[in-house]
């Protein structure tokens, strides 16, 4: 039975489903603590003869549950009309024991927590003092039959501590909530055919991916560097990105992290230290584009328009800081939303600051008759290394793009700043095709300072060179390691965030 649509209201009930050993439990005890929400514990409503028949061994059958989920849907009920909003952790592991909890309750959330059979049985053998054995577990994962596309799941990784999951589950929730159904034709919202960690079945290089539907829109994530593979709407791709199977190649998509743009010669002094980076731009003795590009990024949280990768950056030469990196994309009515967000998970303060490379189309075979509007005041002029050497007014040069006009046979590898912003905070650079009815919107959100706009004149690749935009939103300058300037200083438990986003027009 397909779950009724949310109403777009706030949920009032969140139901965490999940084999034995997923922390359904403590993840349902954690969120309702984070939400001031009621929590109850399904295990709460079984008999003392079900208890009694688990103790021992034995598997309760569907009749042994029917009572024990009527009880639970009569809390549930009980407590809305009360009006009560609460959260409710149960195993439910068939299709039809969560229809039976969800029938009739549409402003209901569901979470699924998934996990790996390892991590569950070396969870279940640390457990003491529980009336549910270890062994039953063979029983649960055979019965088990992981929630549908049609039943709306938040799925959420156990690989990762408890106040983690719950991190994930409220910022999947926020999205939930607001988003509402998906626009336009097919608001089925697929999920893609999944392996364990729900990626797709063949990595290739870029280490496996997941794609992300909304109505006409759609996007692929890769886990190699947590890298944005495409962006598609109504059938028109809006990234000049990377086809499935090959190496990402002139920083496509990429994450930049823990520094944009370039460091020259690599090397910094913060805190005291002089410090050394590995030179990854050998040829003009810079080191480029930070430390995760080249790093496998995991599964986090992902719902059929969201995914939630991570990492760690742990100390290494040049760089001996920890952080715990995050990202998230997700599909909306606003188009593509991307946040970054980094915490010092070290004892000493880290130099940190972050950008990401995607390269945008508009659907013309060069970008010369692109029309490009750059909201920004100030340009950074640089050497013939990339690195800058001084800040100017773009008011009167070739590089003023605040009125929208053709980017023509310019050659851009320029870092803008001193951005115009709407009253919500954001500044907007817009790529628009030459009719003048269809385009795409980068939005510049929190944590973005700068902006680098490059039309790809020095690819390595000769058939790719301008043939896309990189609008790459920045947190911070070329070279800020060295010059401080816009640079974050992470102190201990610390996280700075970046939001960037797209929005296509002219589009349906």
């Amino acid at each position: 039975m397909a779950r009724e649509e949310a109403t777009g209201e706030s949920p009032r009930l969140v139901l965490v489903v999940g084999v034995a050993g997923s922390g359904k439990s403590t993840v349902g005890r954690l969120l309702a603590e984070r939400l001031g929400w009621a929590y109850r514990d399904a295990d709460e409503f079984h008999s003392a003869a079900g208890r009694a028949k688990m103790a021992v061994g034995h598997a309760l059958t569907d009749s042994d549950r029917e009572p024990w989920l009527k009880a639970i849907g009569d809390w549930m009920d009980r407590a809305t009309a009360a009006g009560r909003r609460a959260v409710v952790a149960c195993s439910a592991l068939k299709r039809q024991y969560r229809d039976t909890l969800l029938a009739g309750r549409p402003d209901t959330v569901l979470v699924y927590l998934h996990g790996s059979r390892e991590l569950l049985e070396s969870r279940l053998a640390a457990r003491d003092g529980h009336f549910f054995p270890a062994g039953l577990l063979d029983s649960q994962l055979a019965a088990l039959q992981e929630p549908e596309p049609d039943e709306h799941p938040l799925v959420v990784e156990i690989d990762q501590s408890p106040e983690a999951v719950v991190t994930a589950v409220l910022s999947l929730m926020r999205g939930e909530s607001s988003a509402g159904p998906a626009e336009g034709p097919g608001t089925e919202r697929p999920f893609r055919t999944a392996v364990r960690d729900g990626s797709s079945a063949s990595p290739g290089p870029t280490g496996g991916s997941w794609r992300l539907v909304r109505g006409e829109q759609s996007a692929e994530v890769v886990r190699l560097g947590g890298a944005l593979r495409d962006y598609v709407v109504n059938g028109r791709p809006l990234l000049d990105g990377f086809s499935t199977g090959s190496a990402i190649t002139g920083g496509r998509g990429q994450l930049l992290v823990p520094w944009p743009n370039r460091v020259g010669g690599g090397r910094y002094r913060f805190d005291g230290r002089d410090l050394q980076l590995p030179l990854t731009e050998v040829e003009k003795d810079n080191a480029i584009h930070g430390l995760l590009r080249w790093t496998l990024w995991e599964l986090l949280a992902r719902t059929e328009d969201t995914v939630m990768l991570g990492t760690t950056l742990c100390p290494q030469p040049g760089y001996p800081f920890l952080l715990d990196v995050r990202v998230e994309y997700r599909l909306g009515a606003e188009g593509l939303s991307t946040t970054v967000r980094a915490t010092n998970a070290g004892t000493e303060p880290a130099p940190y600051g972050v950008g990401q490379h995607p390269y945008l189309t508009v659907g013309t075979d060069l970008v010369d008759s692109v029309v490009l509007t750059v909201p920004a005041r100030s340009l950074l002029r640089t050497d013939e290394r990339g690195l800058p050497i001084g800040q100017e007014p773009v008011e009167g040069t070739p590089y003023d793009f605040r009125t929208a006009r053709p980017i023509g046979d310019l050659r851009l590898d320029t870092a803008f700043t001193g951005l115009d912003r709407d009253p919500d905070g954001r500044a907007v650079v817009r790529l628009a095709h030459p009719s003048g009815l269809h385009g795409v919107d980068l939005r510049l959100g929190d944590g973005t300072r700068w902006v680098q706009v490059y039309t790809g004149d020095t690819l390595a690749e000769p058939e790719r060179r301008r043939r896309g935009v990189a609008v790459e939103a920045m947190s911070c300058p070329p070279d800020a390691f060295r010059s401080g300037t816009d640079l974050a200083v992470l102190q201990p438990g610390a996280t700075h965030v970046l939001r960037w986003g797209l929005s296509p027009w002219g589009y349906s």
